[in-house]
């Protein structure tokens, strides 16, 4: 492959491209492979490792799920996991400019992931505002007697009926606003002082907090019942395909992979990374801690089904009801209850906290590099643009509906069908697996095999695609939930044609000048563990190269920097 000397416009000379004064700005990294492995779980552990596993896991199987779950994990989960990273750590850049890297014609696809990781993050902030409000509310248990009453009624003001309403609910705007507020002053910070730094001391806060709720939970009057519900195995849900399709649902989404949060995550790795057993470290660790949410919340269903005096399948739900109507009943009839809510709800807002700095980070690279911008600047843009929707549309009484609207759409029409697009592109139609198991290999512990290539080539899109295509056939004949058809036809499938052709728009723009968009030589694997071998991008005078990598190799050769 000839070297790389294309730049964003396609006709200035290759010598006017690399001018000093064109030089592409070192890419910034994380301080080391710890704060990157908290980045990358902070990533991972999200909203639905505790309110959506636990219900899942239970519905299909109970304790035999674990089995389809684990086996998705290995298969499916932890290899797409590895694809993810070695995409971002060889091409180094944002999604599109990955996509860009990889081939002229698959820009569009990382304008997608771009597109997806804008729109969670647009509505993924209000349930952190929600999270903050009722972990304050739990010092005096603000919801009364009545959870659902006050969560659908005084809280949010619910209305699942209108198209749109102007009837703003101020006091979750203003904290809303505070939060992006704070997303903002982290995404400024950069890499290494805003998202890592934050990993690092959110994610260990969060995981002593979860242990001690749990802790609590096991010794509640009921525990064990809960418990033997969640792992008391159904065996015969093994024949059921159903159950497969939902335990590789459940990996898939829970380690937010293959919509280029992973992949602009491991672009800002050092040169030597082991790659690969960052994968199995990662995703082993979000399972390990989506099984302490199973147990946490399991026991305390326990509970609430003992003082309720009724079976433990009937007080089992998931997701916002399981957080802010189910769980402050429980805290009502417990001993103790405000410190368990604001462990609880304490929770839920880091883990989501930590998994929106790097939805958001998503966004801000794409940007920054399509259009040239400084960080700080890049930031404030990013964060005002999702800000202003996300105020507009989710704080006021027809909120709770359109972010479940939109929530069912992106997962099904937006992460879906981009990691099937995006594995076939890559695997089937480039043909680039074994370029990058190379890669992987010449860097890692772990080494893959044709198996991880089996994996991508065949059995993640079988998975991926059956399950996409029963989705659109219960979608397109029932409906979503009972809502309007005129709200689904608008915020559901307007919004997939939105985010579709925005990233065809977006692909159109051209890069700014100096930016380099062809990828390394096939033959350049990057640096080994041996620390043998010719180093990373050396055939671009190393615009791969990140600062700490550039000082070592001038220290090594003697030199001093200019």
């Amino acid at each position: 492959m000839p070297q790389n000397t294309s730049v964003s416009s396609g006709d200035e000379p290759a010598s006017a491209a690399n001018s000093p004064a064109n030089k592409p700005a070192k890419r910034a990294t994380f301080g080391g492979r710890s704060m990157f492995i908290f980045a990358a779980i902070g990533s991972a552990i999200g909203l639905g490792n505790i309110w959506r596993f636990p219900y899942i896991s239970y519905d299909n199987g109970g304790g035999a799920f674990l089995f389809p779950y684990v086996i998705a994990l290995l298969t499916a989960g932890v290899p797409v996991l590895i694809l993810d990273y070695v995409l971002g750590h060889r091409f180094r850049g944002s999604a599109p400019l990955v996509w860009r890297r990889i081939s002229r014609k698959t820009e569009a696809i990382g304008w997608v992931q771009t597109g997806i990781t804008y729109i969670i993050a647009v509505y993924y902030c209000v349930i952190l505002a929600w999270a903050a409000m009722y972990t304050w509310f739990s010092l005096k248990l603000a919801w009364g007697q009545d959870p659902e009453k006050f969560f659908t009624g005084d809280f949010l003001h619910a209305d699942t009926t209108s198209l749109t309403s102007a009837n703003v609910v101020w006091p979750i705007a203003i904290v809303l606003a505070l939060v992006w507020a704070a997303i903002t002053a982290v995404m400024v910070l950069g890499v290494r002082k805003g998202t890592g730094l934050l990993s690092s001391i959110f994610v260990p806060l969060l995981i002593i907090m979860f242990i001690i709720l749990v802790i609590r939970a096991l010794f509640l009057p009921g525990a064990a019942e809960g418990l033997e519900a969640f792992f008391t195995p159904q065996w015969g849900a093994l024949l059921d395909p159903q159950v497969w399709i939902a335990a590789y649902g459940q990996i898939f989404y829970s380690l937010a992979i293959a919509f280029g949060i992973m992949m602009t995550q491991a672009s800002y790795l050092q040169k030597r990374a082991n790659l690969s057993g960052l994968g199995a470290v990662v995703g082993l660790s979000n399972s390990a801690f989506e099984v302490l949410a199973g147990i946490g919340v399991f026991a305390t269903l326990g509970f609430m089904a003992v003082t309720q005096h009724v079976a433990v399948a009937d007080v089992a739900t998931n997701g916002i009801g399981l957080a802010f109507i189910a769980f402050p009943t429980i805290i009502n009839n417990m001993t103790g209850g405000p410190i368990f809510g604001i462990l609880f709800f304490g929770s839920l807002f880091i883990a989501g906290f930590t998994s929106l700095v790097t939805i958001v980070e998503v966004v801000l690279s794409s940007v920054q590099e399509k259009f040239g911008l400084s960080r700080r600047r890049a930031a404030v843009y990013v964060c005002v643009a999702c800000a202003v929707p996300s105020l507009v549309f989710f704080p006021v009484s027809t909120g709770l509906a359109m972010l479940d609207i939109v929530d069912k759409f992106v997962n099904v029409i937006g992460i879906v069908v981009i990691a099937v697009v995006a594995i076939i592109v890559i695997g089937w139609v480039l043909r680039r697996l074994p370029e990058l198991r190379q890669h992987v290999n010449q860097i890692s512990s772990l080494q893959l095999g044709r198996w991880w290539d089996f994996c991508l080539l065949v059995l993640t899109p079988l998975v991926l695609g059956t399950t996409f295509v029963l989705e659109i056939i219960t979608l397109v004949r029932d409906g979503y939930e009972g809502y309007p058809t005129t709200k689904v036809a608008i915020f559901g499938w307007g919004l997939a044609v939105l985010f579709y052709g925005g990233a065809l728009l977006m692909s159109r723009v051209p890069w700014p000048r100096g930016t380099i968009l062809d990828g390394p030589p096939v033959s350049d694997y990057g640096v080994p563990l041996t620390g043998k071998g010719a180093p990373f991008g050396q055939h671009l005078d190393n615009p791969y190269e990140s600062i700490r990598d550039r000082e070592r190799r001038l220290e090594v050769a003697g030199l001093k920097e200019a």
